[in-house]
């Protein structure tokens, strides 16, 4: 496993994270086995894991919680998510930043977490949902203060929306941004324009995640994938959006060819951009940790594969079944 620093929260974290989304919001998941896939990252050498209250009401942090305990000698850093007051995802222009992110809201929430995770300072904290508009507001820029004063958290973070990256920039340039969440692979390349630069030229560490574009870029799904009512992709690779992703899935195998397994491909196409300091695809089982954790061993690719991947850029927008 190799390591970068996740901008200027001074963090050396693992290049492959371990998200917990899965362990509570996909179907198949089952409790023992995901401990066991979470206790094989850390014995592999991850020391970063992505977690969201929303993630089962505070299962994920609390599942997060006791394998830090479990393992006292190794430093496992923890970032969690606070999720929106009105519960909506994504945030939309029309929502008022009272509504989503009021102080009394965060502030309870933060203690939540901290507990769930038993810790005295969580390392990321970062904000579910957001709107860039909220950035003038200022009882955003004086939770995140006091949070920071107070010693609640080491680092502030957000999530941005799905297929929306260029919506967090302001809220980068205020200072108070210390790490942004985003999607980024093969299909969505789009941070890589306005973002990343950004990123850059402030030191604000980024957080790849949806690696395999919610299970798709793994290789295994068809045009007949079907997912059970509660399972979230059930809604996600619903028809309008399963037959277009599989074709383009399928066209990506034939342009790759043999000799790298289409989840290799897709972790060292983003591990391929020094500008991104971790990605944190979704790990339930002890096997798909080993495959997943080896990518970083194996290096970025090579410029004429990155070359090659360009082609498969896909431009999306917010549609009513990604949300």
């Amino acid at each position: 496993m190799r390591y970068r620093k996740l901008g200027r929260t001074g963090f050396d974290v693992s290049e492959v994270g371990h998200g917990l989304w899965g362990i509570s919001g996909w179907s198949g998941s089952e409790d023992r086995q995901s401990m066991e896939a979470l206790q094989k990252s850390v014995d592999l050498g991850c020391n970063f894991f992505d977690t969201a209250w929303a993630y089962g009401e505070g299962k994920s942090d609390t599942f997060l919680g006791k394998l830090m305990k479990q393992n006292p000698g190794k430093r496992l850093y923890a970032a969690s998510k606070i999720p929106p007051m009105n519960r909506q995802w994504p945030a939309r222009p029309e929502y008022k930043y009272d509504e989503v992110f009021p102080r009394e809201h965060v502030i309870n929430y933060a203690q939540k977490i901290r507990n769930a995770l038993q810790v005295d300072t969580i390392d990321v904290l970062q904000f579910h949902v957001w709107q860039d508009d909220w950035t003038k507001e200022q009882e955003f820029l004086d939770t995140v203060d006091e949070l920071k004063s107070k010693k609640l958290i080491h680092a502030f973070g957000l999530s941005i929306n799905r297929w929306e990256p260029e919506n967090g920039i302001q809220a980068l340039r205020t200072g108070r941004v210390d790490a942004i969440q985003v999607i980024y692979n093969i299909f969505d390349q789009n941070p890589e324009d306005k973002l990343f630069p950004v990123c850059d030229e402030l030191n604000v560490g980024v957080i790849a995640r949806v690696p395999f574009d919610e299970g798709s870029l793994i290789g295994n799904m068809t045009k007949d994938t079907k997912f059970p009512k509660e399972d979230w992709r059930a809604h996600y690779f619903g028809p309008a959006n399963l037959g277009p992703t599989i074709d383009r899935v399928e066209k990506l195998k034939k342009d790759v060819g043999p000799g790298i397994s289409l989840p290799e491909l897709a972790l060292r196409f983003i591990l391929s951009d020094r500008r991104v300091g971790t990605t944190i695809p979704g790990m339930r089982k002890p096997n798909h940790v080993a495959e997943n954790l080896s990518a970083s061993d194996k290096g970025v690719l090579s410029p004429a594969m990155l070359e090659k991947l360009r082609a498969h850029r896909w431009e999306r927008k917010p549609a009513s079944w990604s949300d």
